[in-house]
């Protein structure tokens, strides 16, 4: 009687131990909701890469940009809830588009199943060598000293991307009103940067660093709590003067909603896995990414924390995409 219970214990829960020992019993697919190369798209191919070797099975990525990563997302959300398809994604297409976008495909809180923040790259605020303001409160100052409010523009990877709401973010907090010239990604935004087309920008440090190593660029804070173990001379806006404004670049792992908690869980532990071996911790290094490997739970306190950081944000600055 008592395994009787049990076991109906266990089916009303979802949980299905013979599912879990089979997967994956077919090929894998990871959707990244941007173009390849990119850093998500990055980030999913050493992660297929370090599960296939360690479970021999066929774990294959495939790039579905558009709509701001809403059409990605749509495609993980919208597939079958058996493991055999995840998301590879940035807080975007997770948060902030439900914020500006009047229709969303789907409902992050209800399609989507969180299984890890994978890795996270520190964004850094990066000036033109145009400017001739080498810290934060230099440029500050030099923005106050302009009569026209829209003398210093910035540019962003997109209207209601991450490096577009940091700016705003930044702008407000310090007072200053800058004018906004957003790019379709991180090439073009750079392009700008290097020709003086606009005067700074928050972007990933991936896309800047090492142009900044080659004093082509300057490097004036990273926008993490923290300073960053791979930038240790930059400092973070608040040490620089600004504080309450924070944009880590994160990338998470997920699931369509209804996959059942075994096997999520042998997608977490894999994961972990794939994360802490050398060869991966050395890869992402290379790329100014640590890994992160938090739990589903950490993640889904994760989205409620960027929801609540950004929506005041976007109120304020009435942005929105349609």
């Amino acid at each position: 009687m008592r395994s009787s219970l049990l076991g109906l214990f266990v089916l009303a829960a979802g949980w299905s131990p013979v599912g879990a020992q089979e997967w994956p019993s077919r090929t894998v697919t990871i959707i990244v909701p941007f173009i390849a190369g990119s850093t998500p798209d990055s980030l999913a191919r050493i992660l297929a890469d370090g599960l296939q070797q360690r479970l021999a099975a066929a774990f294959v990525v495939e790039n579905r940009a558009g709509g701001s990563g809403n059409t990605g997302i749509a495609a993980v959300a919208k597939a079958a809830p058996d493991g055999h398809t995840l998301g590879v994604s940035i807080v975007g297409p997770l948060v902030i588009n439900s914020l500006l976008f009047a229709k969303m495909p789907y409902a992050s809180e209800k399609d989507i199943a969180p299984i890890s923040i994978l890795a996270s790259q520190p964004s850094v605020l990066v000036l033109s060598p145009v400017v001739a303001a080498n810290s934060l409160e230099g440029l500050i100052a030099a923005i106050k000293s302009k009569s026209a409010p829209d003398t210093f523009t910035y540019g962003s990877i997109g209207r209601g991307s991450l490096s577009h709401l940091a700016m705003a973010s930044l702008a407000l907090k310090a007072g200053v009103t800058l004018a906004h010239l957003p790019f379709p990604g991180s090439p073009a935004a750079v392009t700008a940067l290097l020709r003086g087309d606009v005067q700074m920008a928050v972007m990933p440090a991936g896309s800047v660093a090492p142009l900044a190593a080659e004093g082509k660029l300057k490097l004036l804070a990273v926008t993490s709590p923290q300073r960053s173990a791979l930038l240790p001379a930059v400092p973070t806006l608040r040490e620089a003067g600004v504080a309450g404004v924070e944009a880590d670049a994160w990338v998470g792992l997920i699931a369509p909603a209804g996959t059942s908690e075994a096997v999520l869980a042998k997608i977490y532990k894999e994961v972990v896995a794939v994360l802490g071996s050398a060869a991966v911790v050395e890869r992402l290094k290379a790329q100014l990414m640590v890994p992160i490997a938090s739990s589903p739970a950490a993640f889904k306190a994760r989205l409620r924390e960027e929801r609540d950081r950004w929506a005041p944000i976007i109120a304020a600055g009435g942005i929105k995409v349609d």
